[in-house]
């Protein structure tokens, strides 16, 4: 079956990371999966015409929103999977939650990644309710087996034996859901008294203007370091290496950062919210904060 996949792509994202994975099993069933950005369709009329060109015979979309109210209309089956933003930020906006609410009319199913996602989506829509279906994600870690963890500390300017620094890792594209000055301050307090703690940020840049008060703040604070977008095999070296990593995200779906460590067996620190606490058990499979008060973190680590 040859399907059209609907995604926000920017790259290094976990949006484009999970859009990716979901492409590559569906090519592995058998499908052709042509993905595409939601970004490049700026009306369903576009979307209709690539359709009619391709010969596309289905369709899923990856967010309710940006994907899934390019697709109503157009005569062919298709499925959505929640994102996260659409359930935890748009829902609130009344005409985007009405547009969402019309797609899964229309939708033939739903995909959400855990429980809490599917009562939210259930409680606003409930005539979904008989095609709204739980499936977590899966995720892979192929750490780059060359990469130099001692030579990213040198270009970190963190110039410190690697045996004994604690490098706290915050993996978020630089937009304010993500909220990644929310532990800055507490860390910079710790590394004072600790020398060997670190926050770093590692990410691409998303909101131009967001990404510029990050880096103001980060420059004036001791402690704290900010990385741009990395490749996923780099990237996956830095948690293999990296003390905990740690998620402060108002929002979230189901973070593949928190996946991937827990895949390479990195200990977890993240924000209690839905999402969050959808995937960590506090004391179990990693830690749950709701204060940034992070030094008393480091008894339990």
């Amino acid at each position: 079956m040859r399907l059209l996949f609907l995604a926000v792509l920017r790259r290094h994202t976990g949006n484009a990371v999970t859009a990716q994975r979901v492409r590559d099993h569906l090519e592995a069933a058998g499908h052709e999966c042509i993905l595409r950005d939601a970004f490049d369709f700026e009306s369903p009329s576009e979307i209709a015409n690539f359709i009619k060109a391709e010969s596309l015979e289905a369709a899923l979309a990856l967010h309710l929103y940006r994907g899934g109210r390019l697709l109503r209309g157009h005569g062919i089956p298709f499925g959505v999977i929640f994102g996260g933003t659409d359930l935890n930020e748009d829902v609130n906006q009344g005409e985007k939650n009405k547009v969402m609410g019309k797609v899964l009319e229309e939708a033939r199913f739903a995909v959400a990644f855990t429980e809490s996602m599917k009562e939210t989506a259930q409680t606003q829509w409930p005539h979904a309710k008989g095609k709204i279906f739980v499936q977590s994600q899966g995720i892979s870690t192929v750490p780059n087996a060359a990469f130099n963890w001692n030579s990213f500390l040198r270009r970190s300017e963190i110039n410190q034996s690697a045996d004994h620094l604690h490098v706290f890792l915050l993996i978020c594209g630089l937009r304010r859901v993500k909220d990644p000055l929310y532990l800055v301050d507490a860390f910079s307090e710790w590394h004072q008294e600790e020398p060997s703690v670190y926050m770093m940020i590692v990410g691409p840049e998303v909101d131009p203007v967001f990404t510029r008060e990050v880096e103001a703040k980060v420059k004036r604070t001791p402690g704290v370091r900010l990385m741009g977008e990395m490749a996923q095999e780099d990237l996956h070296a830095v948690v293999k290496n990296c003390f905990a990593v740690v998620n402060s995200s108002v929002s979230e779906g189901m973070s593949a950062a928190i996946l991937e460590a827990m895949d390479l067996e990195v200990p977890v620190l993240a924000r209690n919210i839905p999402g969050n606490a959808a995937v960590v058990t506090h004391e179990v499979t990693g830690l749950l904060f709701s204060d940034p008060q992070v030094r008393t973190v480091n008894v339990s680590f």
